[in-house]
């Protein structure tokens, strides 16, 4: 009898414990983040792509959507060396995996220049100077380069869809993404850190 039950009893304890964490396992604990993504933020420091001609930003379009972008500091060597190694690793990753190539509209912005867009109403921006990762060199506003033109546009489906693969591999890198806000920003990503904002940039 006892042989008997050590029979029954037995494989069921042997599968239990060799089975092997579930190939779908979406717990926190069983995540397993990319390696391409995770090889290329602890990897060497990726080079930002060659600016764009300052025309290439002075259209009507981006104007209406982002006032005085033509002004815009698009100094990858202001911005902080961890975002800046994040985004650049989102930047490769759109154009690799999904063919889109994006543009820095704007990274670091002065408080003169924050205060000056605050003063343009809480469609452009509600934080005031020191209020956004903007001063610290934390934030980047980007968009889409096709044909050598910057979409922005959210009435094109194409600038949508890479809206959103944009945003799925922000925050795979870590970042926040400002199409999660509820005054959405899509080409917005920001890396929070805290006890900075409010503080003028050091």
């Amino acid at each position: 009898m006892g042989g008997a039950m050590l029979l029954v009893v037995t494989p069921p304890l042997l599968v239990v414990g060799l089975k092997e964490p579930a190939a779908f396992d979406f717990s926190s604990d069983g995540y397993r983040p990319d390696r391409q993504i995770s090889v290329l933020l602890t990897g060497e420091n990726l080079t930002p792509p060659p600016a764009p001609p300052p025309e290439v930003f002075a259209t009507t379009e981006l104007e209406m959507v982002r006032p005085s972008v033509v002004w815009a500091s698009r100094d990858w060597g202001l911005l902080d060396i961890q975002f800046r190694q994040r985004l650049l690793t989102v930047f490769k990753l759109m154009k690799d995996r999904h063919g889109y190539e994006l543009v820095l509209l704007e990274g670091y912005r002065s408080p003169e220049r924050q205060e000056a867009l605050l003063q343009q109403g809480p469609n452009v921006t509600q934080a005031g100077p020191n209020m956004s990762y903007h001063q610290h060199g934390l934030a980047a506003d980007t968009a889409f380069l096709r044909n050598g033109r910057v979409v922005i546009s959210e009435r094109d489906p194409w600038a949508m869809r890479g809206y959103q693969l944009y945003g799925e591999l922000a925050e795979a890198v870590g970042l926040v993404w400002g199409g999660r806000w509820k005054m959405m920003d899509l080409g917005h990503v920001e890396l929070n850190r805290t006890g900075v904002l409010g503080r003028p940039p050091s």
